[in-house]
């Protein structure tokens, strides 16, 4: 076995590297994309044209009285509609959002459990539409050879094992957590991990992140405080549960994998 063979059936990096066509259809995607942005942004504006205030009123009346009467069909749409679009090539804030739907003035849901449930579910349907764009673009860039390269670099292998040793997990835990860049929604592109776990991976994450930002806004009636409030709640879940956790799992893994194989010895022995 050459040294290239034994890096492939040792490096999923390598492995991934070449794996040939990545089979992706870029263009069904987006056309897809843009036909849920048309039907969802027009049937938003046709439930908004059917509200009680007029379209002068929108600066002039407090956001939380535009919220109260607002119907619930057309702020759910606006804000899976707002969801898909926040990807990291248009990096929109969600935490507000999430708080304003989850608000009592808003009136999404009868309690808080129901609020929670119904925030986090569409905001979780909206940001796994974001993310699958994230996968596709990334996917279209990775084609041109000069990108590509990525994946022959020392820093990519570490970075693709360690993936591999648990990456349905790592996605959930960085779903959850909150980050400025995620880098991790990158790897698993460059890995090629397929879209079926990676959108199940980013809808369960957001899931959990959304429902607990949804849950404690509606509770305690924190209204713009409840961003504040999600961070460090999600800060703290991530260090003191979720992380610790993930890190024991993925040691655990890796321990294994690197324990030696006692019928490779024995046969080694005999020959």
């Amino acid at each position: 076995m050459t040294d290239r063979a034994e890096d492939i059936a040792t490096d999923p990096g390598a492995a991934a590297l070449c794996a040939g066509p990545d089979e992706v259809s870029v263009r069904r995607w987006f056309a897809a994309y843009g036909l849920f942005l048309l039907l969802a942004g027009g049937a938003a504006a046709l439930l908004l044209a059917r509200e009680p205030w007029a379209w002068s009123e929108w600066r002039s009346r407090p956001a939380e009285e535009l919220l109260a009467t607002t119907s619930d069909g057309a702020k759910l749409l606006l804000y899976a509609v707002y969801m898909s679009l926040c990807c990291t090539f248009l990096p929109l804030p969600t935490g507000w959002i999430v708080a304003a739907v989850a608000t009592r003035e808003a009136a999404v849901g009868p309690n808080a459990a129901a609020t929670a449930l119904l925030v986090a579910a569409v905001g979780a349907a909206g940001s796994t539409i974001a993310n699958l764009t994230d996968y596709h673009a990334f996917t279209w860039l990775l084609r041109w050879r000069r990108i590509g390269q990525v994946r022959r670099t020392r820093l990519y292998g570490l970075s693709a094992r360690w993936f591999a040793s648990a990456p349905f997990l790592i996605l959930v835990i960085f779903n959850i957590v909150p980050i400025p860049v995620d880098v991790i929604r990158m790897l698993a592109t460059t890995y090629r991990y397929p879209r079926g776990p990676f959108a199940a991976a980013n809808f369960t994450g957001r899931f959990v992140r959304y429902g607990v930002i949804a849950y404690v806004t509606y509770w305690l009636n924190l209204g713009q405080w409840a961003v504040l409030v999600l961070l460090a709640l999600a800060v703290a879940l991530g260090l003191v549960k979720v992380v610790p956790a993930a890190v024991r799992r993925i040691r655990r893994r890796a321990a294994n994998e690197a324990a030696p194989n006692v019928s490779t010895i024995r046969q080694e022995f005999q020959e």
